[in-house]
C-alpha cells in the first residue's frame, strides 16, 4: 500500500509542480491581455497605492500572483481537514477520489484561462480539492505501526524531492516548446500535461488502491467527525494545541513552542519561497526552463542532504540539527537580496550560494522540527500533534506570499528578502532557547 501512496503521490506532484516556473510568465500574460476585466479591476484598485510608492506596473504581477498564492493554501488549510473528517466517516478511498477529480477539474480550468478570471478559478478548484496529501498520510498511519511508520512516511518525502525536482523542469520544457511572442495559449501543453497526469492519478487509485479504513473502525457520524476537524482550523486552538491532552505543563509550554517556531519560519521562509521566481525574473530575465533548472538545483541539494544525512541524524542533536537549519535560512535570503541588486558584483555566484544554503536549510528544518514534535503526546495522540503542526504549516503557507508580495511590490526585493532574512533569527531564537 505504501508503493501505491508513492505512485500516487509522484503523479499528483509532477503535476502540481509543473506550474511553479511558469507563474511569472502567466502574471505577465494576463497583465498584458485580460478579455475578463479582472485584473484591470485589480489594477484600479491599487492605482492610488501605486502611484504614491512609484511602483512598476511589472510588479503588480507580483502582488496578485502573492493573492493568488495565498489563496490556494487558505483554501488547502480549511479543505484539508474536512476532507479528513469525511474519510474517517466514509472511507479514504472515495475521499481521495473526490479530491483528485477536483484536482484534475483544476487542470481542465488552466488549460481553457485564456483570461485572468478563468485561471483564478482554477486556482481556487485546485485548493480546495487539494487534500490528498493529507489523507495519504492517514492512510500510511492506517496500514503502519510505530517501528514502519517512518519507513512510510520517508516514501512522501522522496515522492516530494522527486516531484519537486522533476515537475518544474518538465512543466519549463513543455512550456518552452509551445511558447512563441504571439502565441497567447502557450500553457495550454504543460496545462494539458499536468491533466493527463492527474487523469492517470485518479485510475490508478480506483483500480489499484484497497480502502484501509474498515467499517468498524469508522466514524460513527459526520458530524463528530467534523466536529473534530474543526480543532485544526481553529486557530487559536492550534496554536495552544488544544486537541492533545495529558501534557504536563512543562511539556506542553515545549510544544507550543515548537509550534510557534514552526509557524513563524515557515511564514517568513514560503513568502520569500513564493516572490524567489519573480525575483529571477525580473532581476535576472529567467525564462520558464531557467526557473525549471533553478528548482532541479534546490531540488537535487535537498534530496542528496536529506537521503545521504539527515535521514541519519540521531535523536539526540535533531535539537541541533534545527537550529543549524534555522540559522542557514539567514544568510540564504540575505545572499539571494544582495544578488537581487544590479549594483552588485558576482549577482549570479551570489545567487547561487544563496540557493545552495537555501536548499540545505530546507533539508534540515522541517524534518527535524516534525521529529522534536512528534516526541510528545502519548502514543494514541501522535497523530493529533502531527496533524497540528501540519495545520500551523499550511496557515503559515497562506499568510506568508500575500504579505511577502506586497513587500517586494512596494519597497522591492532586495530590501524585502534582506529584511525578511533579519526577521528569519527570530525563530532561530526560539528553538534555540527551547530545551
Amino acid at each position: 500500500m505504501v508503493f501505491i501512496v508513492f505512485i500516487s503521490l509522484l503523479l499528483d506532484l509532477l503535476a502540481f509542480t509543473m506550474i511553479l516556473p511558469l507563474l511569472p510568465a502567466l502574471m505577465e500574460l494576463y497583465r498584458s491581455k485580460d478579455d475578463s476585466g479582472l485584473f484591470q479591476w485589480l489594477l484600479n484598485k491599487v492605482e492610488y497605492f501605486q502611484q504614491i510608492l512609484g511602483v512598476p506596473d511589472r510588479y503588480n504581477s507580483v502582488l496578485f500572483g502573492g493573492f493568488l498564492g495565498s489563496l490556494f493554501s487558505f483554501l488547502q488549510f480549511v479543505a484539508s481537514p474536512i476532507m479528513g473528517a469525511f474519510s474517517d466517516r466514509f472511507g479514504r478511498k472515495p475521499a481521495i477520489l473526490i479530491s483528485l477529480i477536483g484536482i484534475s477539474s483544476s487542470y481542465v480550468l488552466w488549460a481553457i484561462s485564456t483570461n485572468f478570471a478563468v485561471f483564478v478559478l482554477a486556482r481556487i478548484v485546485g485548493g480546495l480539492s487539494k487534500g490528498n496529501v493529507s489523507l495519504f498520510l492517514a492512510v500510511i498511519a492506517d496500514v503502519s505501526n510505530s517501528a514502519t511508520r517512518g519507513k512510510g512516511m520517508a516514501f512522501v518525502g522522496i515522492a516530494f524531492s522527486v516531484g519537486f525536482v522533476l515537475g518544474p523542469l518538465i512543466g519549463a520544457m513543455f512550456a518552452q516548446w509551445s511558447y512563441t511572442q504571439e502565441s497567447q495559449t502557450w500553457f495550454v501543453v504543460p496545462a494539458s500535461l499536468a491533466l493527463a497526469l492527474a487523469l492517470a492519478d485518479v485510475l490508478f487509485v480506483a483500480v489499484a488502491f484497497k480502502e484501509t479504513l474498515p467499517e468498524g473502525k469508522r466514524a460513527k457520524s459526520v458530524a463528530s467527525s467534523v466536529s473534530q476537524a474543526f480543532a485544526y482550523i481553529n486557530v487559536i486552538d492550534l496554536f495552544k494545541f488544544s486537541a492533545v491532552s495529558n501534557l504536563d505543563k512543562q511539556s506542553q509550554s515545549r510544544l507550543r513552542r515548537i509550534g510557534l517556531t514552526y509557524f513563524l519560519y515557515l511564514f517568513l521562509y514560503s513568502g520569500l519561497e513564493f516572490t524567489l521566481t519573480f525575483l529571477t525574473y525580473h532581476a535576472f530575465g529567467y525564462t520558464p526552463m531557467q526557473q525549471g533548472k533553478m528548482f532541479a538545483f534546490i531540488g537535487i541539494t535537498m534530496a542528496v542532504l536529506q537521503g545521504g544525512y539527515v535521514r541519519r541524524i540521531p535523536e539526540e542533536k535533531t535539537h541541533w540539527a534545527a537550529r543549524l537549519g534555522l540559522l542557514l535560512t539567514v544568510p540564504s535570503f540575505q545572499f539571494v537580496g544582495l544578488a537581487a541588486s544590479p549594483s552588485m558584483p558576482y549577482r549570479l555566484v551570489f545567487l547561487y550560494i544563496g540557493l545552495f544554503l537555501f536548499a540545505a536549510s530546507t533539508a534540515f528544518v522541517v524534518p527535524c522540527m516534525s521529529t522534536l514534535a512528534a516526541q510528545y503526546g502519548s502514543h494514541d495522540q501522535k497523530g493529533k500533534v502531527m496533524g497540528i503542526l501540519r495545520s500551523l504549516g499550511a496557515l503559515a503557507r497562506a499568510l506568508g506570499p500575500v504579505i511577502a508580495s506586497t513587500a517586494y511590490w512596494s519597497v522591492g526585493s532586495s530590501f524585502t528578502y534582506i529584511f525578511g532574512a533579519c526577521l528569519l533569527t527570530i525563530p532561530w531564537y526560539l528553538i534555540k532557547k527551547a530545551k
